[in-house]
């Protein structure tokens, strides 16, 4: 009876440990939620409704905006990204036990790290830079035994540095304190942190000298100190650092001699020294790491001549030694170094003359050599360097004549020439740099008259002419005029507005003659006249020339057609290889009512493909809206426009059909599909776990990389004015017969419904590609079109969608992805399992240039011509 009794008991009190389980579970559940919604209740202000979904009726793991869950369904992941969200950090967080990850960048969040955040031992990343966090650095947080990543940049923090914050850091891999007001020295138990491989504590206020125990970290890869008042000697405990990256000790105050020898270190890719207390002379170079591409040491002590083995740095990119005690010429070896994109020699004591050698060097960006002893003429042979954006010569003795033949370099956006000796006059062809935002040619011997080609010269900031020999009248151009008679002074035979009336003309009588004024007023209008008229010869002839000239139907049918499916209109062809004939392109647009011809569609309009017959295609757009396109004059200005560019990497428009009800946009057919299909198959949701085109091997996308990114450059940097494509995605960028990439829906932005917040989500369909300052706050800049272009390159080698759901729910951003991976060490596996063909080295330096481009910050993002120029590096041969 009693072990009845006993086994009664015992399947009694297992029954209610079952029922306490699940209550716990629910419970636990529910705590989760609620904890989320304690935070949100401590935010004062989410101006982009960040924190919208988080609602009491949703589920967390499902519907909360940057909350992700595991397995087990509890939260293990909250990011929230420049979203400017303002408050204080809730408490509440800490009871989330399952929590690795808690990233709050770019927000506005004030107060400090609750201490209660001490207690959640599974962290493992903490992001809350770019915030206006203050008071002392928590303590606590070096009781978090799992922190792999730390960031507490660019916040108000002060104080010192706890010796605490690194008790139990043997995981912790990267640290940031940098940007922020931190007081004292560098805490020597920093040495406890044996895996670190990354730490910056810039931009402070720290004192004292570099512990030796940071070196003694093994695998140490990027260390930077710049922007404090560091001190002593660095050389011997950084030449134990073998495995650095990047070394940025930069404006501090250390002394002694620079450690040059670290650019042997293989790995070294940034080594800056710049603004020290560093003397001697600047060593031979025995051997330089091949990965280097930053070498600045300028602003301090150095003397002696520049060493020529400089050039055993063949990948650097940017040599900056100014502002030293350096003598002897400018070596000639500097010029083998063909990456060069960046030399700064200003304010030395350097002699002898610019090698003319350094106009081979093809994708020279910087030209900086001002106030150093130089003399000779100005070589023509710089303005080979097409790409150059600054050329500083002033304060030497160049003599002779300015290069004519500056129309070479129209990029350029700095010329100063500011005190020589030059003389001649001002070349015209200055008025071809139309980017020209400095020019400075005072302080010459320069005569003659101010060329009228100026006035192209419409973004201008500085302008100077002064102390010259110049002569005549200024002309009359607002664009250098605003800048005053301070900008025209000091030549004698100048006159004019902004300077006094011209002398030496006799009062005639108003009857007889007319006036200086009425004069140049009369032959500035015959100038403009005779501008227009040659303009528009010009216009005339270049339509007659051009393959695809503008054929205009006026009417497509006749009037007294009952037809109600046809559609009286205006069409006009680039091309003639189109058909000119009504009746053939009455089918077309019958066609267009038939759904079997839809090719695609988006933000814009849908796409169609007509067929005539004799086997030609082309791919029509049917325009959904006219967004801010108000009549007919400025569709087919706008249209127009864009069927004059020409680029083997853009899609061809050729052509367009304007009604009352209907507006078409006509563009050459390509007839491979678009990226998006081919490297993750047709209408497949979810995940990228199908099977894309086996075609598509790497040196195909390779190709497809830089034949966008040179489209790209075209549209940014050789249109004038710039074009934004600002819908970069693998969709619309198609590929023809041989895999070569046409980029299409460029110029079209105009086209797009009036935006705002609300409206934008709606306009960019595909998630993942969008900037953040344009998802957020309709900043639009080039560097937007970077950031597209940089997830593209993602999706290349990985073969991922930018954003995809997992079979847990869970939300993977690509960007993310491929960053935590490449910093884990494990960038191999990001590579898609179904490419071939490849070198495992180029598609990581692929996917570092991916990184880059999706900074979150856009000026940390290259030009898409600077991204052009580190693809194209990255492999020279297009077909191995």
């Amino acid at each position: 009876m009693l072990n009845v009794s006993m086994i009664i008991v015992v399947k009694y009190f297992v029954y209610v440990i079952s029922l306490l389980i699940i209550c716990f579970s629910v419970v636990s559940c529910v705590s989760e939620k609620e904890i989320l919604l304690q935070f949100k209740g401590n935010i004062s202000s989410d101006p982009f409704g960040s924190l919208s979904s988080w609602d009491f009726s949703k589920s967390p793991c499902q519907d909360f905006n940057g909350v992700y869950c595991n397995s087990d369904g509890n939260v293990y992941r909250i990011v929230l990204w420049n979203t400017s969200l303002g408050g204080i950090l809730s408490p509440a967080l800490s009871g989330l036990k399952s929590l690795r990850i808690l990233s709050f960048f770019g927000n506005r969040f004030t107060g400090n790290i609750p201490f209660e955040y001490g207690g959640i031992d599974t962290l493992w990343k903490i992001n809350v830079s770019s915030n206006a966090l203050s008071g002392l650095i928590p303590e606590f947080l070096g009781d978090l035994s799992n922190i792999r990543f730390l960031d507490l940049s660019n916040n108000g923090y002060t104080g010192e540095i706890p010796p605490a914050l690194f008790k139990n850091c043997s995981k912790t891999k990267f640290v940031s304190l940098s940007r922020n007001n931190l007081s004292g020295s560098i805490p020597l138990s920093v040495g406890n942190c044996l895996s670190l491989l990354g730490f910056d504590i810039s931009f402070n206020r720290l004192s004292g000298g570099l512990p030796s125990q940071i070196c003694d970290i093994p695998g140490l890869m990027s260390l930077s100190l710049s922007n404090n008042v560091l001190v002593g000697s660095v050389q011997d405990q950084i030449l134990k650092c073998r495995g650095l990256e990047l070394l940025d000790i930069g404006s501090n105050m250390f002394t002694g001699l620079a450690p040059f020898s670290v650019l042997q270190f293989s790995n070294l890719t940034y080594f800056n020294i710049s603004y020290n207390e560093f003397g001697g002379q600047i060593p031979e170079i025995e051997s330089c790491s091949q990965r280097l591409e930053i070498f600045a040491a300028s602003g301090n002590d150095f003397t002696g001549q520049i060493p020529g083995s400089i050039s055993k740095c063949s990948g650097v990119k940017v040599i900056d030694l100014g502002f030293n005690k350096l003598t002897g010429s400018i070596p000639i070896d500097i010029a083998d170094i063909q990456r060069l994109l960046v030399v700064r020699l200003g304010n030395n004591s350097i002699t002898g003359t610019i090698p003319i050698e350094f106009g081979n060097i093809q994708l020279l960006q910087v030209l900086d050599l001002h106030n150093l002893n130089l003399g000779g003429e100005i070589p023509d042979e710089i303005c080979n360097c097409r790409f150059l954006l600054e050329l500083d010569v002033s304060g030497n003795a160049f003599e002779g004549e300015i290069p004519s033949n500056l129309y070479n370099m129209s990029y350029l956006v700095i010329l100063d020439l500011h005190h020589n000796q030059l003389s001649g006059s001002i070349p015209t062809t200055l008025g071809n740099l139309s980017n020209m935002q400095l020019l400075d040619l005072s302080e010459n011997s320069l005569s003659g008259s101010i060329p009228l080609s100026l006035e192209n010269l419409l973004e201008l900031t500085y302008f100077n002419l002064s102390y010259n020999s110049l002569t005549g009248v200024i002309p009359s151009i607002p664009a250098i005029q605003k800048f005053g008679a301070s900008a025209f002074s000091h030549n004698p035979g100048l006159c004019g507005a902004p300077l006094i009336s011209c002398s030496g003309t006799k009062a005639k009588r108003k009857s007889s003659l007319l006036s200086v004024s009425a004069i140049v007023a009369i032959v500035a209008a015959a100038i403009i006249l005779a501008g227009v008229l040659l303009i528009t010869i010009i216009n005339m002839k270049s339509r007659r020339k051009r393959s695809g000239e503008a054929a205009a139907v006026v009417e497509s049918t006749p009037l007294g057609s009952t037809d109600s499916n046809i559609i009286i209109g205006k069409l006009v062809l680039f091309s003639k290889s189109l058909p000119s004939k009504y009746e053939d392109w009455e089918t077309g647009t019958k066609a267009l009512l038939d759904k079997d011809c839809l090719i695609g569609g988006g933000s814009i309009g849908t796409v169609y493909r007509t067929s005539f017959e004799g086997g030609i295609s082309i791919a029509v757009k049917k325009l959904e809206t006219l967004g801010r396109i108000r009549n007919q004059e400025e569709f087919e200005q706008e249209i127009g426009r864009l069927g004059n560019l020409r680029h083997p990497n853009l899609v061809a428009f050729q052509g367009y059909y304007w009604s009352s009800s209907l507006h078409l946009v006509l563009s050459e057919f390509i007839p491979n599909g678009n990226l998006y299909n081919n490297l993750h198959g047709l209408d497949r949701p979810g995940t990228s776990s199908g099977i894309g085109n086996s075609e598509l091997h790497w040196s195909r996308r390779y190709q497809i990389a830089v034949g966008t990114a040179r489209a790209l450059v075209y549209l940014h940097h050789d249109c004038k004015p710039p074009l934004l494509h600002l819908n970069i995605k693998s969709t619309n960028i198609l590929l023809d017969e041989s895999y070569e990439p046409k980029l299409s829906d460029y110029g079209l932005v105009k086209f797009l419904p009036l935006l705002d917040n609300n409206t934008f989500t709606k306009f960019h369909n595909a998630v993942g590609y969008v900037a953040p300052e344009l998802a957020q706050s309709l900043r639009v800049s080039d560097k937007c079109d970077v950031y597209s272009f940089g997830v593209v390159l993602l999706e290349l080698v990985t073969g991922r969608k930018p954003v995809e759901s997992t079979v847990a729910n869970e939300v993977v951003v690509l960007c993310e992805y491929v960053r935590e991976l490449i910093e884990s060490g494990s960038a191999s596996d990001c590579f898609d399992r179904s490419l071939r063909g490849f070198a495992e080295s180029e598609l990581i330096q692929v996917l570092k240039l991916g990184l880059v481009c999706t900074s979150e910050m856009p000026s940390r993002r290259p030009s898409m011509a600077e991204a052009l120029q580190i693809l194209e590096s990255i492999r020279s041969d297009l077909g191995s």
